[in-house]
């Protein structure tokens, strides 16, 4: 498990928002968010928590929300962003399986009391793996099934990944062995004429007609070879 001081991070990392909304908190929280979903690998981003500091925090959202599985803590009800920090490495059942990424030496001190290990948040964030481009199968990973028209349509709308559903959705069918449902039939279009039922033929039925009347009649008439 990651547990990340945010705001520390931030500074380390010299992460800087654009746009508009450009020097707002909210926008360098979101930048450094953006930077750990680019270079975190899947599995570790379901692993990774970051907390920030209550002050500046979003109006309306609740303590706890998510971006692109990373978990996020605001800390409200706390003193500051380490004192919640402190409460989960306490809490935590498995310290020793932590690191916590914080310069913060209180964060630190708290760590090295329960046994995880700790890094400075300058080091952490050199060590990271340089921004690539992201795999769509790995946005895939663990995420709600192909029907969930909803959330992807939420999370996703590059071309790319557009193709990457679809091919799993028909690996997924052909799995399955099923075929994609025929649309349902207008009712005020009419039905289209039924063809004829071809009557079943028996064997040998039919085999000689074709022939013109009186075919054959003449070699009734022939000479009597009896």
């Amino acid at each position: 498990m990651f547990l990340i001081d945010g705001y520390n991070l931030l500074h380390a990392a010299g992460v800087f928002a654009q746009g508009q909304a450009a020097g707002t908190l909210q926008a360098e929280r979101e930048a450094l968010l953006a930077m750990l979903a680019g270079r975190l690998t899947a599995k570790q981003r379901r692993v990774t928590t970051i907390v920030f500091d209550a002050a500046g925090a979003p109006p309306g959202l609740p303590d706890t929300a998510t971006h692109e599985s990373i978990k996020i803590r605001y800390a409200r009800g706390y003193e500051d962003a380490d004192a919640l920090l402190e409460e989960i490495i306490e809490q935590h059942r498995a310290p020793k399986g932590m690191v916590v990424v914080s310069s913060d030496h209180r964060v630190q001190r708290a760590a090295r009391s329960r046994g995880a290990r700790w890094v400075d948040s300058e080091q952490w964030v050199r060590e990271l793996p340089r921004v690539k481009k992201r795999n769509p199968s790995d946005r895939l990973e663990n995420a709600p099934g192909i029907g969930d028209a909803a959330y992807w349509a939420e999370q996703f709308s590059d071309a790319e990944t557009i193709a990457a559903l679809e091919h799993a959705a028909a690996e997924e069918a052909r799995r399955k062995g099923s075929v994609p449902r025929r649309p349902p039939e207008d009712p005020k279009q009419p039905l289209p004429p039924k063809k004829p039922k071809k009557e079943q033929q028996r064997f040998g039925e039919g085999i000689f007609e074709g022939f013109p009347p009186g075919y054959g009649e003449d070699l009734l008439d022939g000479p009597d070879i009896s």
